[in-house]
C-alpha cells in the first residue's frame, strides 16, 4: 500500500482529479479507452466536479460503478444520480458508455444482471468482457467498509466470486445494495482510495494495523493508494 498524504480535502480533490486525468491519459495512449470504476459517497463529490473540466477525449471514456443503492430510477441518494449531476452530465462521455447499476430490480436481479455486463452478456446481445478496469476509485466507511462491502457480510474474496454481489441487511440505510466484489474491484491496473474526514480516523488507524476490514480485501497486483487528508496519518 502506497499512502498519499495531502493538506485537506480541497487538496485532496485537485490531487486526485489530476491523478485520474493522467491515468485516463496513459490507458487511451495504452489502448485507446479508459475504463474507470467509480465511487458513491460524499469523499469523491468535489473531485467529480473538478472532472467536468478535464481535457481528454470523453469518447475514450467508459464508465462503470462499484456499488449502488436499491433505490427507484432518479433517487438523489442513488451514486449514479450523483455522478451525473456532478460531472457526468456536464461532459460528452456516450451515454451507452455510462453502465449503471440496474438497482431498481432488486438486489438480487441487479448483481445478476450487472455481473453479466461484465462478463459481456447483456440483454441477449454479444459484448466483449470488460476484463481489467484501468482505475477503481474508492471511499472508506467509518467501519471499515468500502464500495457496499460491510464488515459481517460477503465480501467476495474468493476468486471464483461473482462479480456483483446482493447486499441484503446493510448496516447503513438502504438495506438492499448492489457491490462489486473484493475480487472484481482488484481486477485493476489501479485502485485509488480517496479518505478524508475525522470520521474516517480509527477506520484508518485499524487499516494500517492490517485488521481484517473490507478495505483491506482490495489487493490488485499494483497494489494500492490511498490518498488521505494526512492529519488522518498523525495522532490527535
Amino acid at each position: 500500500m502506497r499512502w498519499h498524504d495531502v493538506e485537506d480535502a480541497g487538496a485532496l480533490q485537485q490531487t486526485a482529479c489530476r491523478w485520474i486525468c493522467r491515468a485516463a491519459a496513459r490507458a487511451i495512449a495504452a489502448h485507446g479507452r479508459f475504463v474507470i470504476t467509480l465511487a458513491g459517497g460524499k469523499s469523491p463529490r468535489g473531485v467529480y466536479k473538478l472532472l467536468r473540466s478535464a481535457d481528454t477525449d470523453w469518447s475514450r471514456w467508459e464508465i462503470w460503478f462499484g456499488d449502488e443503492r436499491c433505490l427507484p430510477l432518479g433517487d438523489p441518494q442513488r451514486n449514479s444520480i450523483m455522478a451525473r449531476d456532478m460531472w457526468l452530465g456536464h461532459v460528452a462521455i456516450p451515454q451507452e458508455q455510462v453502465h449503471c447499476i440496474p438497482a431498481e430490480l432488486g438486489a438480487d436481479a441487479a448483481a445478476r444482471a450487472y455481473a453479466d455486463a461484465l462478463q459481456g452478456v447483456s440483454q441477449g446481445e454479444s459484448r466483449r468482457d470488460v476484463g481489467e478496469f484501468d482505475l477503481v476509485l474508492l471511499g472508506l466507511g467509518e467501519d471499515g467498509h468500502t464500495a457496499s462491502l460491510f464488515p459481517g457480510h460477503d465480501w467476495g474474496i474468493a476468486t471464483n466470486s461473482p462479480d456483483a454481489l446482493a447486499v441484503f441487511d446493510a448496516p447503513k440505510p438502504p438495506p438492499q445494495r448492489v457491490s462489486l466484489s473484493a475480487n472484481r474491484l482488484s481486477r485493476a491496473a489501479g485502485v485509488l482510495f480517496l479518505v478524508d474526514g475525522e470520521s474516517k480516523r480509527n477506520a484508518v488507524a485499524r487499516w494500517r494495523a492490517g485488521e481484517d476490514i473490507p478495505a483491506l480485501a482490495i489487493h490488485p497486483h499494483t497494489g494500492v493508494d490511498v490518498m488521505i487528508e494526512g492529519s488522518l496519518l498523525r495522532p490527535r
